[in-house]
């Protein structure tokens, strides 16, 4: 996964742009809603068994806008299929399958 740095007005704005996803094969995504509390928050997930601290991905929740409504999110637009540790609170879990998107609310 690319990692692209941004101005600072990239993590605060309003993003009314499409995600694009890189799915399939055996990569998945996963989006990661949050309260607006965690606007600009980088939360980090992980394959479960792997080297935890070696292996974690991490985005941003970002503000977004859709239809008119407003939400916060994260997007991991390309994951290896597998299960995940996500690393917020209550540390939940999540399936990713290859080929699709999976939705998280936490």
């Amino acid at each position: 996964m690319s990692h692209t740095h941004h101005d600072a007005s990239f993590w605060t704005r309003r993003h009314p742009e499409s995600v694009v996803l890189d799915i399939g094969d055996d990569v998945g995504a996963l989006i990661l809603y949050t309260s607006a509390e965690h606007h600009t928050d980088e939360i980090e997930v992980s394959l479960l068994g792997a080297d935890q601290a070696a292996r974690r991905v991490h985005s941003a929740v970002l503000e977004r806008q859709l239809n008119g409504r407003t939400f916060y999110a994260a997007t991991y637009p390309e994951l290896p299929a597998g299960d995940y540790q996500v690393w917020c609170e209550g540390n939940p879990q999540v399936t990713v399958r290859a080929g699709g998107v999976v939705e998280l609310h936490v």
